[in-house]
């Protein structure tokens, strides 16, 4: 029952509060609120069946917080007589508290709502507490009711609403800070949360009176300081378990995050890397235009899209233009390459400038070049703009302060006028080299009787791309000598084809047509795979041999070079140190930054490298020492006139004294006869190769010639050949 505080003449015990159970209820207070709001933010993050486990973990921790608060409170306040609790009624209350804590949480877990519903949770929170409260207030049994002042009764109600909105507004709020930030903010939070929900609490034990003279019918029930122990130990542990619960859940969830932070940037650099990696493949590395691949797909896919309009009758044209500078070579070999290097750019710039923007113009060779013109009426529009290209190329170049002039001839077809699809770019060729016949500097427009030679070139072509699967390719292998010990040292590989139908052919006609139309790849890597295997076959018979290969620019530009070369020679069981790759100096000083690259990478899975025709390059000396090569291969050219030209013996003994100097073994190619072998061994060269010793020959050939079964006309080792080779 309740009595009203307006009952006249009623006497009123005295009540008074043991001050430090009163702090103990503020400290369980603010501390149950700093858990509470932890716990918040785990709801709001979780998921799922996590955020449910969180969202009722939490409200059975925010709710006996608030109630172990209540209960604490209501054991610091003493009367004359003893007071006890029921139990039922007790733990009813503490239901009330669990329930409206869910209801809190629950709101808190949503992403968003608007006013209404804030303030329809904030109530119902707040009915909750109240409700919490007054049922714990019930729980004392007295003989008189208890007598309230219900403006007290209202002021404890609002300030549960008040502490009610409170903490949903902080439970929004912590979810967006981090850091030092979010425990300055919740420590500050859990205070003013603590205080409302205190004040709420004293608020209502205020607005209770009790009657002089009654009797407390549930002393003997729920009361003693006992009980107050037990509630403070047990709240006390359950906050602490939960507290170290979210500690240990945010921890794993940074952990998480930071690694989910790493694999996105890993994902992100992977990308990265694949994006550079798919640039170099279909990008020149010198000028940044499209290279031939991406010209040849770009290409394809303009033809086919005109094929589809003109079926609607839509006449439209292509054009394809090959421009190749007149008298670049002197350039390269009498200002070097570095020089060269920036006539190719200054060229790709001012092709670039003169095309439109749906053009396409790639680089495809040395000084060779390839514009595609999508949407053209006819060829005079080709001509047209193949004028303003030489035109512009005809304007001097300035290098180191010199005016250099250089001049281009360009090849015009236009697509459907002049061939099918397949032999556009071999029909710009033919109508190119038509217009270095005629002098240079000019411009050619593709006629039926080039043809001939274009598809005479297009034939070829097709037949190289089958070679290898046809079995028309195949190595020989030329000896390098030791010069002292005038034993075999190693071999070279070289590529040899025979056709069916015309035969030998000589390697600078395949070797140029692989690069020009992009097949030197596959036979590079054949190569490769071939010397490897015949590596292991000869250590099978028990000869250790070094084989020397032969890369190309384009392999060198290829991405996972190394990764290749290694994944052949784990597959056949070979040492990396048997092999040995060779790159002509031109190549090698054509992007010095990416044969550094490619050199390093090399190096680092155990290879051996070469500069080969070193002497014959404006920039050798200056980048020699930069690249982590092994052995310098000096070109023929020098070894030819050794015996005649002394200019000739003077840079052939400068290459030695700097190679030497710089730790590399110098091999020296072209020896034919017994005055250059005498000459070179007298300057200490240490590797000697030429037809003096040995022609290219087969590999079984080579293997008898090792063994000391020697064609006729070759030079006479010593019985210990055999030997020497073995102890490679």
């Amino acid at each position: 029952m309740l009595a009203d505080l307006s009952t006249p003449s009623t006497a009123f015990m005295t009540p008074s509060y043991n001050e430090m159970i009163v702090a103990v209820s503020v400290v369980i207070a603010v501390f149950s609120s700093f858990v509470t709001l932890g716990l918040a933010r785990r709801v709001r993050m979780a998921s799922g069946g996590m955020g449910r486990l969180w969202w009722g973990i939490g409200s059975m921790v925010m709710g006996t917080g608030i109630w172990a608060m209540h209960f604490i409170g209501m054991q610091a306040f003493e009367l004359p007589i003893l007071l006890g609790y029921s139990g039922l009624i007790t733990l009813l209350s503490w239901l009330s508290a669990v329930l409206s804590s869910a209801i809190a949480l629950g709101a808190a877990a949503r992403p968003n709502y608007r006013w209404p519903q804030f303030l329809t949770a904030s109530l119902t929170m707040g009915g909750g507490i109240c409700a919490m409260h007054y049922l714990g207030m019930q729980a004392i049994e007295l003989t008189e009711p208890i007598t309230w002042d219900w403006a007290l009764v209202a002021a404890s109600a609002l300030i549960a609403i008040f502490a009610s909105a409170t903490a949903l507004t902080l439970f929004r709020v912590l979810h967006s800070l981090s850091g030092k930030r979010l425990w300055l903010f919740q420590t500050l939070a859990a205070l003013v949360m603590g205080i409302a929900i205190c004040g709420m609490h004293y608020t209502g034990m205020a607005a209770a009176h009790f009657v002089q003279g009654s009797v407390c019918l549930t002393a003997d029930a729920l009361a003693g300081p006992e009980l107050t122990s037990i509630i403070v130990i047990t709240t006390a542990m359950l906050l602490i378990a939960a507290l170290f619960s979210t500690l240990l859940d945010a921890r794993l969830q940074s952990t998480a995050f930071q690694l989910n932070q790493s694999l996105q940037e890993s994902n992100s650099k992977l990308q990265q890397a694949n994006a550079e990696l798919q640039k170099r493949a279909f990008a020149d590395p010198l000028t940044h235009l499209p290279n031939r691949l991406l010209f040849e797909d770009r290409l394809a896919h303009t033809l086919l899209r005109m094929e589809r309009i003109n079926h609607r009758r839509v006449e439209e044209r292509a054009g394809v233009l090959f421009v190749d500078l007149d008298g670049f070579k002197p350039i390269n070999d009498s200002f070097g390459h570095a020089a060269g290097d920036e006539i190719l750019k200054s060229t790709a710039e001012r092709l670039v400038a003169q095309a439109r923007s749906c053009d396409t113009v790639a680089r495809v060779g040395g000084d060779e070049f390839l514009v595609l013109l999508e949407n053209v009426q006819d060829v005079s529009a080709c001509i047209t703009v193949a004028q303003r290209m030489l035109q512009a190329l005809s304007q001097p170049f300035v290098l180191g302060g010199k005016e250099l002039q250089i001049t281009c001839s360009i090849g015009i077809v236009a697509f459907p006028d002049h061939g099918g699809r397949d032999h556009l770019i071999a029909h710009a060729d033919a109508a190119m080299y038509a217009a270095k016949r005629n002098g240079g500097n000019g411009i050619v427009v593709f006629e039926p009787h080039m043809g001939s030679d274009a598809s005479a070139q297009l034939e070829l072509q097709n037949d190289l791309r089958h070679a290898i699967a046809r079995g028309q390719m195949f190595l020989h292998y030329q000896p390098k000598v030791d010069s002292t010990r005038d034993s075999i040292i190693g071999v070279e590989a070289l590529l040899r084809w025979r056709h069916p139908q015309r035969g030998m052919i000589s390697p600078e006609t395949f070797i140029a047509l692989a690069e020009r139309f992009g097949i030197i790849i596959s036979l590079g890597n054949w190569v490769i795979e071939e010397a490897c295997r015949q590596l292991a076959q000869w250590r099978a018979v028990g000869l250790h041999m070094r084989v020397a290969i032969n890369l190309s620019v384009h392999q060198l530009r290829e991405a996972g070079l190394a990764q290749r070369i290694a994944t052949t020679l784990k597959r056949h069981g070979v040492d990396a140190d048997q092999l040995l790759c060779e790159i002509t100096e031109s190549i090698a000083m054509e992007d010095t930054q990416a044969t550094q690259r490619t050199f390093e990478e090399l190096r680092s899975i155990g290879v051996y490298l070469s500069i080969d025709d070193f002497g014959t390059g404006y920039s050798s000396l200056n980048y020699l020492r930069q690249l982590p090569a092994q052995q310098v291969k000096i070109d023929r050219s020098f070894i030819r006139d050794l015996e005649t030209e002394e200019d000739a013996r003077a840079v052939v003994q400068a290459v030695i004294g700097l190679a030497h100097a710089l730790d590399l073994r110098v091999v020296a190619e072209g020896v034919e006869t017994a005055g250059q072998r005498d000459i070179l061994r007298a300057m200490r060269c240490d590797e000697l190769q030429g037809y003096f010793y040995a022609k290219p020959m087969p590999a079984d050939m080579l293997l008898a010639w090792a063994r000391g079964d020697k064609p006729a006309g070759s030079a006479d080792f010593s019985a210990s050949v055999l030997g020497d080779l073995t102890g490679l």
